[in-house]
């Protein structure tokens, strides 16, 4: 569980909300609750408290210069994990990661990269997980495209935006 002041560079995907919207009504406790559909590419990442204009630039210097385009098509169904593949996204995260090598994503739980991804469902009983997972892949595919990433925080209130990072031609 994600302790208050962590942090987290997502890149969130609007046009996926319905996939969410379709698990919460499945179970809502199988999604969480106030954050948008997204893909966390760095997470977690700094303290909220140290999060400052220079590590905001040594972000924005990483990524890249332009919309990214996203297709939603494979749904992955692990016992109460449902996720949709971002692999469109595996390079601006590979970047990312190599930046700050000292943050292993989720914790090493998945291993030192793992793929780029969007969660539908986390922590479902085998009988939603398996029908979230059905309904999922019948939405798909979806068109997206990621236009910015979002730097997060978790407060005692839930995730808040702390800055937005325009994947825009740097000046």
């Amino acid at each position: 569980m994600a302790q208050l002041g962590t942090t987290a560079v997502l890149a969130v995907v609007p046009e996926a909300g319905p996939l969410l919207k379709m698990a919460a009504e499945a179970d809502p406790r199988v999604v969480r609750s106030g954050v948008p559909a997204h893909a966390a590419l760095l997470y977690p990442w700094l303290p909220a408290d140290d999060v400052d204009d220079r590590e905001l630039e040594r972000l924005r210097a990483a990524v890249p210069t332009g919309p990214v385009r996203l297709r939603l098509t494979a749904v992955e169904r692990r016992d109460g994990f449902v996720a949709v593949a971002l692999p469109e996204l595996r390079a601006v995260a590979t970047a990312l990661r190599a930046l700050y090598p000292a943050h292993v994503p989720y914790g090493g739980r998945f291993g030192q990269d793992p793929p780029v991804h969007l969660t539908v469902a986390l922590d479902a009983d085998a009988h939603t997980a398996t029908a979230i997972a059905e309904r999922t892949a019948v939405l798909l595919p979806i068109d997206a495209e990621v236009t910015a990433l979002s730097v997060v925080t978790l407060t005692p209130a839930g995730w808040r935006e702390l800055a937005e990072l325009p994947l825009s031609a740097i000046s």
